[in-house]
């Protein structure tokens, strides 16, 4: 048995459309550029098309030169729209508060958009509630509009659901202060937290709270058992070998190459367990772990313009060194030969 391909993650098309609408407001034409990217008005009409990735971010690395405009992402998080989401964004329209609608989004994430860096998550306490944006380190330009594009839409997506502004009471973001660090006051009126352990914000009971003055009550049910049966459908697994690759992502970021016990406990399994029952599908952990690493080595050097040193730490490895080669041994090729081969147009 061998694990199915790893790819990096998909997002819809939809939101596209808000990044055409910053282009077109910072006075360029965005069509030549989305038709570059096969972006024409049938891919964006079709029903269900996905975006990869790589793709998008190299989609708002190419707009952000064409505009001008560093802070691109911003400005495509306040022109977002709950629709723009899919079916997840169409039930959270429908949320009785701008809590339920938080909740619809970040639970039903995998309805519009799937990253295998991780997923997104929703922590409320006694005073507010954190909405969490997974970590995509390392930044570069390529990906620092993708956190300021999901934190302004989610500020801006619930704010136009409660018809009031909601102001985060708290920002932090993984990456340093960038050049247009004044802007993020569209957030929050504190400070920004740069150079964070995790991309968040923080809203008060207060803003939690805030009414949908929109809200049906028999729709928003009949939505919400809508996504939870396209939700199973399409999260449903089909082996424990899958499973295990679904959880490998997070845990590999950082230059710490998960072990069998790590994944037996996020898996509640006892590792003896784990280890039968892989034998039982004809594989082993490290045959699975060693697959997913070399799959998304191919990916992340073929599909992004990561440094191979980033490239390592994304996949646990201890050095640059380490990762060339074991990835000579798995392809016979080193990184830097791979990508020249591999090399090709948007």
């Amino acid at each position: 048995m061998t694990t199915p391909r790893v790819r990096l993650g998909d997002l819809s098309v939809g939101f596209v459309h808000s990044l055409a609408d910053a282009v077109r407001g910072a006075g360029q034409d965005p069509h030549p550029l989305l038709d570059q990217f096969g972006l024409d008005a049938a891919r964006l009409a079709e029903a269900g098309a996905r975006l990869s990735i790589p793709r998008y971010m190299r989609l708002g690395h190419a707009a952000i030169q064409l505009s001008g405009v560093p802070s691109l992402g911003l400005r495509m998080g306040q022109l977002s729209r709950l629709s723009q989401a899919g079916l997840a964004g169409v039930t959270a329209a429908q949320a009785p508060t701008v809590r339920e609608a938080a909740r619809v989004l970040i639970r039903f994430e995998a309805l519009y958009g799937s990253n295998y860096r991780g997923q997104s998550s929703f922590h409320e306490d006694s005073e507010g509630a954190w909405l969490r944006f997974y970590s995509i380190s390392p930044y570069n330009d390529y990906n620092r509009f993708v956190v300021d594009s999901i934190l302004a839409g989610w500020l801006h997506q619930l704010s136009t659901l409660a018809g009031t502004r909601v102001v985060a009471e708290r920002v932090d973001i993984e990456f340093d202060a960038p050049p247009y660090a004044a802007e993020y006051w569209v957030l929050s009126e504190q400070p920004v937290n740069f150079g964070a352990a995790i991309n968040q914000l923080r809203l008060s009971q207060q803003s939690l709270g805030l009414r949908n003055p929109g809200h049906v009550p028999s729709t928003w049910r009949h939505l919400l058992q809508l996504c939870e049966r396209e939700l199973e459908q399409r999260t449903r697994t089909r082996s424990l070998g899958e499973r295990i690759t679904a959880l490998l992502g997070p845990l590999l970021n950082g230059g710490k190459e998960p072990d069998l016990e790590e994944v037996a406990a996020r898996l509640q399994l006892p590792t003896w367990t784990l280890r039968r029952r892989l034998a039982d599908e004809g594989t082993r952990f490290r045959s699975v772990l060693n697959d997913t690493r070399r799959d998304l080595a191919m990916t992340y050097i073929r599909d992004t313009e990561l440094a191979f040193g980033e490239i390592a730490y994304l996949l646990g490895f201890a050095s640059a060194e380490a990762f060339q080669r074991a990835f000579k041994r798995w392809n016979g090729q080193t990184p830097g030969e791979f990508r020249r081969s591999h090399r090709h147009s948007v």
